[in-house]
Order: structure tokens, then C-alpha cells, then sequence
């Protein structure tokens, strides 16, 4: 008997409803949007290492020297186009013995013995500051490179520059729009599961207005466990997020490539922060509402 009464107070207590399926469903939810913004990263990095590799080919003349491909090269480094990002060499020189072996190499056959010298060129390859990606700005590079003392001529692929920033532009506006759709229904997921939860919790909530219990009294031990469980909810869907990037590295190596890891980290503590606010501000929300509500209108 002792034990029914403790059971049956345990399931009056202010502030406790079934907390498990809560925690589940904010973490389901909040998994969903981590997997997404999981994409998001993922496909920014993919996009910033393929304009990484968007590089101009600069020919030398021949028969220059040392001193005069060394100057070319300064001038060069010196140009406004040139990457601010210093952690990777903005200009590589290929020398026309090199590019004669990658040449042999990829198409198994050595030009040379048949044509009897190397016609190739020396050569700068030169990465351009993603914000000059365009047609105009990249015609403009070409025909300023081309000025300098000791080139003879600038190539690059006009089309693939064109075709990556169409195809950068559909992703993001895509990209965009999922993101608002799907962060609007997690924030409403969680609202009405937190709503539901809450429901049992109505007519407790009267008895306590009607001892006199203050609103703050009432709501802080909701709040709290809103709290809490919107925290513990982050953290599991982040843990579950972590071993799903970890499958997936382990299924797809080149993923390495284009991994970020602090981009990942600020991903999970938005996860946290999201999890916790969404929680206490869809709990505030549904005691505020039970608070207001008349005796007839609970049932």
C-alpha cells in the first residue's frame, strides 16, 4: 500500500512526465538536422577544393634565365589575383622536362623520340582568388599576365570556371531552402512533442495555482528538465553524428579530402545550444498556455 501511494506521488510530481520518449524525439530530430549540416560542410569543402585546383597556366618564352624566371615569378606574386591564404604555395613551376614525363606518363608514349626535342615550355601554374571566379575578372588576368616581360601566352578552361559557379549557385540556393524547411519542422516537431508531454501535467498544474504557488515556482521544474533533457538529447545526437561520420570515412577514404573538423565541432556545440533553447522555449511556452487556461477549458 506504502508502495502504490510513493508510486502514485512519484507520477504527480511537478514537473515529471515521460521524459524517454521526449529525449527521443529531440535527439531523432535534432540527428536529422546534424546529418544535414553534415552535408552542407562537406559539400562547402568539396567546393572550395575544386576552385583549390582552378589554376592558370603561364608559358614562359624560351631560353630564358634564371634571374629573368625568377623575376616573372615575382611579379606574379606580387598581383592582386593571388590567394590571400598562405597555407598552400600559390605559384608552382613545372619545367618542360617535367611536363614532357607527365605527358609520357599518362599517354604511354614518348613524343620526343618521334618528334626529336621537347616542344612543351616552361610554366608557372598559378591559383586565383576564388572572388575573381568569373569570366571578365579571369580575361582580365589573362591579358595583364600576358603583359609581363618573359611570357609567351596564358591558358586557362573558361567553361569549367562558368560551369562551377552555375552549379555552386543551384546548390546553394537549394541547399538554403532545405536547411529552412527542415530546421522549421524540428522546431515544431520538438514543440508539439514537448506539448503532448506536458498535456498530463495540466491539471497539476491548476492545484499548484490554486494553493498559490507563484508562475516562476510552477515553471522552474519544467524548465529545468527541459533543460536537461534538451541537453542530453544534443549530446547523444552528436555522438550519434560523430560515428556516422566515422562509417562513413571508413567506407569512403577520399572523404578524408575534404574533412573539417572544426567545422564539425561548432556543428555539435549548435546541436547543444539548439537542443537546449528549442526544449525551454517550446516548455515555456506550453506551461505559460496550461497556466492561462480556465477549469472548463482543460478538459
Amino acid at each position: 500500500m506504502a508502495s502504490g501511494t510513493k508510486l502514485k506521488m512519484r507520477k504527480k510530481k511537478l514537473g515529471s512526465y515521460p521524459y524517454i520518449s521526449v529525449v527521443f524525439s529531440i535527439t531523432l530530430a535534432l540527428f536529422v538536422i546534424g546529418v544535414f549540416g553534415v552535408l552542407i560542410i562537406y559539400s562547402s569543402e568539396l567546393e572550395r577544393a575544386i576552385r583549390d585546383n582552378v589554376k592558370v597556366q603561364v608559358f614562359l618564352k624560351n631560353n630564358l634565365t634564371e634571374s629573368q624566371r625568377i623575376q616573372v615569378e615575382k611579379n606574379l606574386s606580387s598581383r592582386y589575383f593571388i590567394p590571400k591564404d598562405k597555407s598552400k604555395p600559390a605559384i608552382q613551376f613545372v619545367s618542360k622536362e617535367e611536363a614532357a614525363k607527365m605527358v609520357i606518363k599518362e599517354t604511354g608514349q614518348d613524343f620526343k623520340k618521334f618528334l626529336g626535342e621537347n616542344p612543351l615550355r616552361d610554366a608557372f601554374h598559378v591559383s586565383i582568388d576564388p572572388a575573381y571566379h568569373d569570366s571578365t575578372s579571369m580575361a582580365k588576368i589573362k591579358t595583364d599576365v600576358e603583359a609581363i616581360s618573359g611570357v609567351y601566352q596564358v591558358y586557362f578552361v573558361e567553361n569549367l570556371i562558368e560551369s562551377i559557379n552555375k552549379n555552386v549557385t543551384k546548390i546553394v540556393l537549394i541547399l538554403a531552402g532545405v536547411a529552412a524547411l527542415l530546421l522549421l519542422t524540428v522546431v515544431l516537431l520538438i514543440n508539439n512533442t514537448l506539448r503532448l508531454a506536458l498535456f498530463s501535467q495540466r491539471f497539476l498544474i491548476r492545484s499548484m495555482q490554486l494553493v498559490g504557488a507563484t508562475r516562476w515556482f510552477i515553471q522552474r521544474p519544467f524548465l529545468f528538465r527541459a533543460i536537461l533533457h534538451g541537453f542530453i538529447a544534443g549530446i547523444i545526437a552528436s555522438a550519434l553524428l560523430f560515428g556516422l561520420i566515422s562509417l562513413a570515412h571508413r567506407r569512403i577514404e577520399d572523404l578524408a579530402l575534404i574533412q573539417n573538423g572544426d567545422r564539425i565541432l561548432i556543428l555539435a556545440a549548435g546541436l547543444l545550444v539548439l537542443g537546449v533553447f528549442v526544449a525551454f522555449f517550446s516548455t515555456y511556452r506550453a506551461v505559460s498556455k496550461y497556466l492561462q487556461l480556465s477549469l472548463d477549458e482543460l478538459y
